[in-house]
């Protein structure tokens, strides 16, 4: 059995229903390769972990079937883009809509995450791209070139460089800060497919239409190797961790590629048909192809596969840097969030997140159907890393005669539907239905629950309710242990860090039980306490004032709703403290120096308050 085992070099892992009608789009997690995300004519996504025969989580929210689904560096985030060319962005570990973006005017063909900041790139078929600022919600660029869709997006490993490739033939470079084309390659024949850059040197590799890889120097800008014609169009192209050599998916097979010399090394027969996706995780790369509702999923054991230098691949650390003559990239050594990275276009370009986007989001919504698979893979990162078990552990090979494929049981599709975000503002007061107050003849014979139907209602969406509040008692649990030792300063640094808003929410509630403080700190003798309450009162106003301002002049709403007389009532509390501290700034105004200027900065934002 042993030797069974060893001669196997690819092999089908499993095949499953994926959606109730044809999966029309698929993607895998860079970072660990346990995570696959499927999209459907169904309209929905589905979250998967790789060998496992369960969905873990269906989003819902597209009216459209979905074309395309991403995600980002971290599997934190997935995003997808629909036929009608609107955009929706999950938070996985949160199990909710982050953001609902829409720009383009047909479907969306290509997505990529920026490497480091909140900012995805997407390109559509009316030929545009736009990089999307996620986290304010607006589209900070728009690329206009490409004569047709554009099929493929790429960022660069440091963030700088925008790659897109299309079906007009052409791979386009941009500078991302500059915001122009840096250079054009035209040695395609056909629609380009794929494109993908080298995980250290500046090397880019694209595959095509034309059933050709060809590989570009980015110092030079040229073509440095171009491949034998294969026997079908190139459809994903991926470098080995290491850098040494592409992997190259066709139909039905995979071949091992070096350069400068060109060679192909090895050719591996697979049965995958016409692949969708890959990804290496240890040393097996895996690939995925899907038809119609199903998805099936193929190993490959690259221990067994021959590389330049003559050796089969062995699990290695990345090559270190300044091994090669070709340049490297340097990559920031700390997460971009500012606006830097991005260069941002001007207020006219710049789009609002309009009130059907927010429509749009209210209607979204996250599913969990698997709570074990979602709680072992999404846990908060302070608690657990999401990187993949020890090599071995994963995907064994099955027996050369055996059969080399389970079938796990279809999944069912008859699952209760996902639990709605209940927004902050809407038009309809909430818990009340309108019909219940009209006579009897406007009804229309509703249908009496019966007992199981009525509990059925009524546990909707509690297994999710209880991940997140088990994953929220121990966030604060572990946040209780370091405040009860008497450090304060590594207790909200902690708190920060495990990116869960729910934990920042009740500490900011323990603030707000002493508001006076803020007084406190614009009085003090202490030079830094001044310091921070006038940058803590600056954020405040710079973020929450309208929205104080919006809801208290916002006319009264028929009927009864709950939600927004307690946010009405918390605008006024804030309202009534914001004055308090108007007075306070007022005479510190006319001081001099830094403090004197913060003191009058403040005095300006605060001036609405007197209207």
């Amino acid at each position: 059995m042993a030797g069974a085992h060893a001669t196997k070099t690819s092999w089908r892992l499993q095949e499953f229903v994926a959606h109730s009608s044809n999966v029309s789009c698929l993607a895998l997690g860079r970072s660990s390769g346990r995570l696959l995300a499927t999209g459907g004519e169904d309209c929905k996504v589905n979250i998967w972990g790789v060998n496992k025969s369960n969905c873990i989580m269906s989003l819902t929210g597209h009216n459209n079937p979905v074309e395309c689904i991403q995600f980002n560096s971290s599997e934190e985030q997935v995003a997808a883009g629909s036929q009608s060319g609107s955009l929706r962005v999950w938070d996985l570990e949160a199990a909710k809509i982050l953001r609902s973006l829409s720009g383009h005017k047909a479907n969306i063909t290509s997505l990529d995450f920026h490497p480091f900041g909140d900012y995805l790139a997407s390109g559509s078929m009316d030929t545009n791209i736009k990089v999307w600022d996620v986290r304010r919600k607006g589209c900070v660029f728009t690329y206009k070139s490409h004569s047709q869709a554009v099929r493929y997006l790429a960022f660069s490993p440091d963030g700088k460089w925008l790659a897109s490739a299309g079906d007009d033939s052409t791979i386009k470079l941009w500078d991302v800060t500059a915001g122009k084309t840096i250079t054009e390659f035209t040695a395609h024949t056909a629609a380009v497919n794929i494109i993908q850059f080298h995980p250290n040197e500046y090397l880019l590799a694209s595959g095509s239409s034309d059933r050709t890889i060809k590989l570009w120097d980015l110092e030079k800008f040229k073509m440095i190797g171009s491949s034998d014609v294969e026997t079908g169009a190139v459809r994903c192209v991926v470098f080995d961790p290491d850098g040494g050599c592409l992997y190259s998916g066709a139909s039905d097979s995979l071949r091992v590629y070096g350069w400068e010399p060109d060679r192909c090394f090895d050719v591996v027969p697979v049965g995958w048909g016409k692949v969708a996706d890959m990804a290496i995780c240890h040393d097996k790369l895996i690939g995925l192809s899907h038809q119609q509702t199903n998805v099936s999923s193929y190993l490959v054991d690259l221990t067994r596969v021959k590389r330049p230098g003559g050796a089969v691949v062995q699990p290695t650390e990345p090559s270190p840097k300044g091994s090669t003559l070709r340049r490297s990239y340097e990559r920031p050594m700390t997460t971009c969030s500012g606006p830097q990275r991005v260069k941002q276009s001007s207020e006219s370009e710049r789009r609002s997140p309009s009130s059907e986007d927010e429509k749009e989001e209210n209607e979204s919504a996250a599913e969990i159907r698997n709570a074990d698979d979602y709680h072992e893979i999404f846990q908060p990162r302070n608690a657990i890393s999401r990187s993949p078990p020890k090599p071995g552990d994963l995907f064994p090979a099955p027996m050369e005669d055996g059969d080399d494929l389970y079938f796990p049981s279809p999944n069912t599709f008859n699952s209760p539907p996902p639990i709605n975000i209940i927004p902050s503002s809407r038009k309809e007061p909430i818990g009340l239905n309108v019909a219940d107050f009209r006579p009897n003849s406007f009804h229309k014979g509703p249908e009496v629950l019966g007992d199981e139907e009525a509990q059925s209602q009524i546990k909707k969406g509690h297994d999710t309710m209880c991940v997140m509040l088990s994953s929220r008692q121990k966030n604060l649990e572990a946040v209780k242990a370091v405040w009860g030792s008497g450090d304060v300063k590594n207790c909200l640094d902690m708190a920060v860090a495990m990116n869960d808003r729910s934990i920042v929410v009740d500490l900011l509630n323990i603030v707000n039980l002493k508001p006076e403080s803020s007084s406190e700190l614009l009085q003090s003798k202490y030079e830094s306490y001044v310091q921070t309450g006038c940058m803590s009162l600056k954020l405040i106003l710079k973020r929450f004032w309208p929205l104080i301002s919006e809801t208290l002049k916002a006319p009264p709403s028929l009927g009864v709703d709950i939600t927004r007389e307690e946010r009405l009532q918390k605008c006024k509390a804030c309202f009534k403290q914001l004055k308090n501290l108007s007075n306070v700034v007022k005479t510190k105004a006319d001081q001099v120096g830094r403090h004197g200027s913060a003191f009058k900065e403040l005095q300006l934002l605060l001036a609405p308050l007197d209207y």
